[in-house]
């Protein structure tokens, strides 16, 4: 004889045959070792990626990847109102860009055993689950509208007491099978609630970064499928993230208040429940000297798509990650200057709890440290991917030019002092740009003790004797030469010991030249730059400023 329960099952969900069993066998346990861990990324297409993600998706990654587990991407997409076209393709290639691997799901085309990766294309299955529960008396039909909502929560709130439905609030829980056909012959829509079972009681839950948390236990009748059978995020995830056979859950600190809603729905499904990471927020330091959260309206760096335009090298943006990540990182970098950061023993347990704190300045620094190790073939490589994405006008100076681009990236990083002063590509290309003539510009003046007279003298004292074949040396000996001519000293202390004998020093000399050929006071070695330029743009240059 059929319960009650089975017959509201049927009268909801007449047209869902499979049975939980069913799906068990399908997704079985995975043939992973003991230890194995198996994460997963699930974003909502919104058209905004952000950092939280990728803070996230580097746990993830290296969670799995340290234990020989699987790391997934799953898209969930139930939510058509926020749902931005061309989104979901905008995540992966951001998260591939940053060198985010996944081993299934979405982010493989969706390749894996444990899909679909897209909820949308899973709601028969989260309906089978909700009509399991149907039967067995752990979810009802509710078919208050959204103005008797309204008013119930206005009662409570007046008589201060919590509001939701729950408790006597929760009228859905009592109705007939007659009450739920007649409601449903009327056409009156409805959504299925969980029937908690919690009061008053606490839960205890082992969080992988925060520990042993104590939270009141869940009593609300939250809604897991909504009027249209599309689930809600807290039913959909837990159903999931059960059959995919995901172990640990790393989510931000902001769904802790849902903890409890999702603990509840793991056991009362009969679930093993996985272990939840909740990651602290990003936070950045204030113009007030005070930690505050990095906001999408305030701070464009929290957009991932801010560090492509700007062209930060993903190395560089994984490195710095990992020393927020961490505590412990950039000790074990010292100590390991050259081995590849995959190699680092991360740990949850080392994460921080109270607010990460993100800044772009150590994160410029860090990228300084990175850029120095990477070839000049690699950065060149980078260069022409970023112009051709972000700055397609000067692609061509880069793409096709590589041997001249690579000796103009190589400059000053040699020998035991090199030039540490690269940070994004953006800023790479103004570093450089005095290198093609097209975008040449003197934009700094001679020093003030240089009179326009004896600059011009300089500049044609050096054309004069300029040998493209000269070593360092020589060349050098010849500056000396010509600012000694025109009464400037050959030593720079020499003209600080006797200022009034000198109208400057071969320094004065030498920014001068540096000028010409740059357009900056500030630069590089020049010999080297003459070697790249090459002669005839060397003299050429010289001639102009003249």
């Amino acid at each position: 004889m059929m319960t009650h329960g089975d017959l509201l099952a049927e009268l909801l969900f007449p047209e869902i045959t499979k049975t939980p069993e069913y799906y068990e066998g399908l997704f079985p346990q995975r043939n992973l070792a003991s230890n194995a861990k198996v994460t997963r990324l699930a974003p909502s297409p919104t058209g905004f990626i952000h950092l939280g993600n990728l803070y996230g998706a580097f746990v993830d990654e290296r969670l799995a990847k340290q234990s020989d587990g699987v790391f997934y991407l799953r898209i969930e997409d139930t939510d058509d109102k926020r749902f931005v076209e061309g989104a979901e393709g905008a995540i992966v290639s951001s998260l591939m860009f940053f060198g985010i691997d996944f081993d299934e799901g979405a982010g493989q085309g969706g390749s894996g055993n444990y899909g679909p990766y897209w909820q949308s294309q899973r709601v028969g299955i989260y309906q089978c689950f909700a009509k399991n529960m149907v039967k067995n008396g752990l979810a009802y039909p509710c078919f208050l509208a959204e103005h008797e909502i309204s008013q119930i929560r206005e009662t409570q709130e007046k008589n201060k007491e919590n509001t939701g439905i729950y408790g006597k609030w929760a009228t859905g829980r009592n109705l007939s099978f007659d009450q739920v056909k007649s409601e449903l012959d009327s056409g009156k829509p409805y959504v299925v609630r969980l029937k908690s079972r919690g009061t008053s009681g606490q839960i205890i839950v082992e969080d992988g970064i925060r520990g042993t948390l104590a939270m009141p236990e869940n009593y609300q009748d939250i809604v897991i499928l909504k009027t249209n059978g599309i689930p809600t995020y807290h039913f959909a995830h837990v159903v999931d993230d059960h059959l995919m056979r995901t172990t640990h859950v790393v989510r931000g600190e902001e769904w802790l208040p849902s903890l409890p809603v999702h603990i509840e729905l793991f056991d009362m499904l009969g679930f093993p429940r996985p272990v939840y990471c909740h990651t602290a927020q990003l936070m950045k330091l204030g113009a007030d000297g005070n930690k505050r959260k990095l906001s999408k309206r305030d701070d464009p760096e929290l957009s991932l798509g801010y560090y492509r335009e700007e062209g930060y090298h993903p190395k560089a943006v994984r490195e710095y990650l990992l020393t927020i990540l961490n505590s412990d990182y950039e000790e074990w970098r010292r100590a390991n200057p050259d081995l590849d950061a995959g190699e680092f023993p991360f740990a949850v347990e080392k994460m921080s709890t109270s607010g990460a704190l993100f800044d772009l300045n150590k994160l410029s620094d860090v990228s300084k440290d990175v850029l120095l190790k990477i070839s000049a073939k690699e950065l060149c490589r980078f260069m022409v991917a970023w112009s051709n994405e972000f700055r397609p006008d000067i692609a061509s100076l880069f793409e096709g030019n590589e041997a001249y681009v690579e000796k103009i990236l190589d400059l000053g990083r040699g020998g035991n002092n090199p030039r540490k002063d690269l940070v994004h590509a953006r800023q790479v290309f103004e570093f450089i740009k005095y290198f093609f003539d097209e975008h040449f510009a003197v934009t700094d003046e001679i020093p003030s003790n240089v009179n326009e007279e004896d600059a011009k003298a300089i500049l044609k004292s050096y054309l004069d004797t300029y040998d493209h074949g000269d070593d360092q040396q020589q060349w050098f000996g010849k500056i000396r030469e010509i600012g000694v001519s025109l009464g400037y000293a050959a030593k720079p202390k020499d003209c600080k010991k006797n200022p009034g004998q000198y109208k400057g020093h071969v320094g004065d000399v030498s920014t001068v030249i540096r000028i010409a050929l740059t357009g900056r006071a500030q630069s590089p070695d020049i010999w080297e730059i003459q070697q790249i330029l090459g002669e005839e743009r060397t003299r050429q240059r010289i001639k102009k400023a003249i």
